[in-house]
């Protein structure tokens, strides 16, 4: 399929689901991917609401990607921060880097930084969407262009699901899009600064993601792979046109 028919195929998604499942919401975390989606949202889907979680170690790269998105497009972009108090609890605990520590440490850091602000981003939302990918990662091979979130009880949506990193960067340098200043610097996909590093040849593209782990299980909650086998008993949009 060429990348025409891949941008036709995101723009048909996206008008049904801005129809059909108000409120519905975009879930930008300021990669790639998502800075394409905004791209299409801005343009022509302004119903769309974008949000995004500042876990309060964001780089400051991703914080100017933010502001230059923002101003670029006139956008109004919801920011969720995590709860004062859990992270206080958390790092009383457990001290501020114990996500280094071990697997569960580092999920239960995700959880006050990321799951709980996600949780509060969707109540009342009836779909959201996200730049998620097949070829990401070995965690993200069978996602589909729709998905039921069980832990959220709504339709979530991936609208870039079987575009190729280079789909990616081609549609930002086609349109001359702003992206995140850290992947000239062999970053990936970006997440917060302690736990992303670049990542080297041959590696794919969540190697630089929570890189001590094991790259089958690396997820940080927000997409849980159970999701996606309810699909199948939930369908509510055609497939994306082949």
């Amino acid at each position: 399929m060429s990348l025409a028919d891949k941008v036709a195929g995101v723009e048909a998604i996206l008008a049904e689901v801005a129809e059909r499942f108000a409120p519905v919401a975009f879930a930008s975390s300021f990669g790639a991917e998502d800075v394409v989606l905004t791209d299409f949202i801005a343009r022509r889907f302004r119903g769309i609401e974008i949000f995004t979680l500042d876990t309060g170690r964001l780089p400051e790269a991703t914080h100017a990607l933010m502001r230059e998105l923002a101003d670029r497009y006139d956008l109004s972009i919801r920011i969720y921060y995590p709860d004062a108090g859990e992270l206080g609890r958390y790092f009383a605990a457990h001290g501020p880097n114990a996500f280094f520590d071990s697997v569960d440490l580092r999920k239960a850091c995700c959880g006050v930084r990321k799951v709980q602000p996600l949780r509060r981003a969707l109540a009342g939302k009836q779909a959201w969407i996200t730049g998620l990918r097949r070829e990401q990662s070995p965690t993200r091979t069978d996602i589909a262009v729709q998905e039921f979130d069980a832990d959220h009880g709504l339709q979530k949506f991936n609208p870039l699901f079987d575009w190729t990193r280079k789909d990616v960067w081609s549609y930002i340098r086609d349109n001359g899009l702003p992206y995140n200043a850290l992947h000239d610097e062999g970053y990936a996909s970006i997440g917060c600064a302690p736990c992303t590093r670049a990542i080297t040849a041959g590696e794919d593209e969540r190697a630089g993601r929570w890189w001590w782990e094991n790259p089958d299980t690396k997820e940080c909650g927000l997409h849980p792979v159970k999701d996606r086998v309810v699909r199948a008993a939930n369908p509510e949009i055609d497939e994306v046109p082949s």
